[in-house]
């Protein structure tokens, strides 16, 4: 099990401390983009030489491929924070030009992104950006069809299978969730597309439609997959905080309804650190390369919702959030809330 949430922190004090490790370091963040973009070139180039030459044996390669295409998305992911450079330009335009690789159109991206961090852990604003969970009496009030359709969705091998492959391929074709909400949001996810299809065009007219398959795919599934595990576990897990109302506050949400994922330092470079994950929300301006600064000032922060890679695994049985019991259980440990009793008319 994860350790315990430390009540004696000061969310909204911690908030106001955090800002002191705000500003990014330019030359750190190009060199953190060089060291992964020019590796993912390198390698994404030699898998399609090996393929095309017949050495298959190469695409046992693509797993690391793919955790290289998936650092270039949590750079993306910074820059759409403001965080990753002191120019929001710098910021905007780098972040538009990863999305072409990660299939993902920056600006609409940002704006369900923006919404998730400001909902986080919101009841009542739930749907952007978040893994899609019902209360035990939301589910218990649905019609056996739609409870059906729901547990096929937070299924893990949906969740981490199916689901990151048509957010990826599918659902960021369109700017699912702000087709009205102007003109920005289209430019932004056709503009993608078209960029992403004529780099495609180039490498299946390069290396021909098998060898391009074969290594697109794979490496971008496993980006996404990956992806979506960590999205996981960040917000998922037994204890996370939800709140409705005027009970919900931003600070405590923040903090106490994101996790602290302690990985291997590999699989922590590869995922730049997005493991301190309660840090990041209560801070979403910080570099990801300055978080470990944080833990180091602030140790007891590395207390609070940490989970080991090993324990990630439990919580993708949890599946609905119970507003009696205040933790997220699975669905055989959902009970049917219990009716208040009717009051006589005459009462």
């Amino acid at each position: 099990m994860p350790s315990a949430q430390s009540p004696a922190l000061d969310a909204k004090g911690l908030m106001r401390e955090l800002a002191a490790f705000r500003t990014p370091h330019s030359a750190r963040s190009w060199w953190e983009l060089a060291i992964t973009l020019v590796p993912f070139f390198a390698l994404f180039t030699g898998l399609l030489l090996a393929v095309e030459a017949g050495y298959y044996v190469a695409l046992l390669l693509t797993p690391l491929a793919g955790l290289f295409l998936l650092r270039l998305f949590i750079i993306q992911h910074d820059c759409g924070h403001g965080a990753y450079f002191a120019s929001r330009a710098t910021n905007d335009w780098l972040g538009r030009a990863l999305g072409v690789l990660t299939l993902t159109p920056y600006d609409c991206w940002r704006r369900s992104h923006s919404l998730h961090h400001a909902g986080t852990g919101n009841l009542d604003a739930r749907g952007f950006g978040d893994v899609d969970t019902l209360t035990v009496r939301e589910y218990q009030e649905r019609s056996p069809l739609r409870r059906f359709g729901y547990r096929l969705y937070r299924h893990p091998l949906v969740l981490l299978g199916i689901g990151p492959a048509y957010l990826f391929l599918i659902r960021h074709r369109l700017p699912v969730g702000h087709m009205r909400d102007g003109s920005t949001y289209w430019i932004s996810a056709m503009g993608t597309n078209a960029a992403s299809l004529g780099l495609l065009a180039l490498i299946v007219w390069q290396f021909g439609w098998l060898a391009s398959a074969l290594v697109f795919f794979p490496v971008l599934l496993t980006a996404a997959s990956v992806g979506v595990w960590l999205f996981y576990i960040q917000h998922q897990f037994e204890d996370a905080h939800w709140e409705t109302g005027k009970a919900w506050n931003f600070h405590d949400a923040a903090l106490l309804g994101s996790s602290y994922l302690h990985l291997p330092p590999g699989l922590r470079w590869f995922t730049a650190n997005i493991g301190i994950h309660h840090v990041h929300h209560l801070a979403s301006r910080i570099p990801f390369y300055r978080l470990p600064e944080v833990l180091e000032a602030h140790p007891d922060l590395a207390e609070v919702n940490r989970f080991t890679t090993r324990q990630t695994f439990t919580p993708l049985a949890l599946t609905l959030w119970d507003e009696d019991r205040r933790k997220l259980v699975r669905f055989r440990d959902a009970v049917a809330p219990v009716s208040a009793p009717p009051v006589p008319a005459n009462a």
